[in-house]
C-alpha cells in the first residue's frame, strides 16, 4: 500500500532551537533508514515549509502509523495522509 504523507512542523516551533535542530538531524537518519529498508520510495523537502512530502510503501495502515509514531518529529508536526493506487490506461 502506498500513502502519500504531507507533513509539517506545527505553528509556532522555533526550527532554530537545538532540540528541534537535533531532531531535524535525526528525522534525515530516520529517512535515510526507512529509505534503505524499502519502506519510504521518495522523500521531499517542501520548498517554502518547515516539512515534507513522503511516498511511503507498507503493507498495512498500521504499519504507517508505526512509521509515524517513531519520527523524531511526530510530537510537533501536523500531517496530511493520502492513499494512493495507481492510474492504469485502457
Amino acid at each position: 500500500m502506498k500513502f502519500l504523507v504531507l507533513w509539517n512542523l506545527q505553528a509556532g516551533i522555533r526550527v532554530g532551537m537545538p532540540e528541534m535542530v537535533k531532531m531535524l538531524s535525526d528525522l534525515q537518519s530516520y529517512a535515510k533508514e526507512l529509505h534503505a529498508q524499502q519502506k519510504l520510495e521518495h522523500y521531499y523537502h517542501v520548498v517554502g515549509r518547515h516539512g515534507g512530502a513522503w511516498i511511503c510503501d507498507v503493507k498495512s495502515n498500521e504499519e504507517l502509523e508505526i512509521i509515524l509514531a517513531k519520527m523524531p518529529v511526530h510530537n510537533f508536526a501536523e500531517y496530511e495522509i493520502y492513499p494512493l493506487s495507481e492510474m492504469k490506461t485502457s
